[in-house]
């Protein structure tokens, strides 16, 4: 097997809203963005997949060695071996894919934040990051569409968080501010126990508008120019601020369950986004 086909496997197997979008590209576009999405998906299983701390540490730092080694061309695994035929074509700093360990390692030091500018930190490193490195994948012209991938990046985190709060939970972790659980009067016990009170859906209510907001944001500062090269982002946009939505109309089960959209819906939306950008 390929680097490349490693990574496309890894990809299709995820079942995720991201790979939708990968399938309209260019094939040089497509095989970058691909293996940048395989190295997250890799990195974040080493934490969230390993119930030793120590052993989950131990796969990081040698995922930072392989990132290490991207410079002088020598990766061992195939996810990286793709992503030197990627750098090859385009811009992908190994300081940026550091960036994003550094980001999974926050998972193995911290299962609480504190408030928003603590969790933004978090989203940058595992989210944003990747938008900025997706934008130069696609493709831009005015460097506003760096801020674009910035919130935008940002606001796909915010999704995953709330579609994510069960099943964070079941783990230990809650990526909900403390100060805004306090202001809506919401314990760690009712999340943690998964008790869907009225005040429950009221800060998820406030955490959908958050998001809703760095949706916007992000589409504010898409240059026109920029707007068919990141066709792409913006069909991942469509397919997860429609999942946001779904889950807002739902009454925001995700204590209990893990809303997602069926495929054919994705690929609806895909195609409706790639025609219409």
């Amino acid at each position: 097997m390929t680097p490349d086909q490693y990574c496309e496997d890894r990809a299709a197997a995820s079942g995720s809203s991201f790979y939708y979008s990968f399938r309209f590209l260019a094939p040089e576009r497509r095989q970058a963005i691909t293996a940048l999405y395989a190295f997250c998906r890799e990195v974040d299983d080493a934490v969230d997949e390993c119930s030793d701390p120590l052993v989950a540490r131990a796969k990081l730092a040698w995922w930072r060695s392989e990132v290490a080694a991207l410079d002088d061309g020598q990766p061992t695994h195939p996810v990286m071996q793709a992503l030197v035929t990627a750098r090859a074509r385009f811009s992908i700093p190994t300081e940026q894919l550091a960036e994003i360990v550094d980001g999974m390692e926050m998972d193995l030091e911290q299962t609480r934040y504190a408030d928003f500018k603590a969790l933004h930190l978090y989203c940058y490193r595992v989210a944003s990051v990747v938008g900025l490195l997706a934008a130069e994948i696609f493709g831009y012209t005015d460097r506003r569409t760096l801020k674009y991938a910035h919130d935008l990046g940002l606001a796909f985190q915010l999704t995953n968080i709330i579609r994510d709060v069960g099943e964070d939970a079941r783990r230990g972790r809650i990526y909900l501010p403390q100060d805004e659980l306090a202001r809506f009067g919401v314990t760690e016990a009712d999340i943690l126990n998964s008790r869907e009170t009225d005040a429950f859906r009221a800060l998820m209510a406030f955490q959908a508008e958050r998001a809703r907001g760095y949706y916007a944001k992000a589409m504010e500062q898409l240059p026109a120019a920029d707007r068919k090269s990141q066709r792409a982002g913006l069909i991942m946009a469509a397919i997860y601020r429609t999942l946001l939505e779904e889950i807002a109309r739902d009454g925001y089960p995700v204590l209990r369950a893990h809303v997602s959209l069926p495929p054919a819906r994705k690929l609806w939306l895909a195609l409706k986004t790639w025609i219409a950008a």
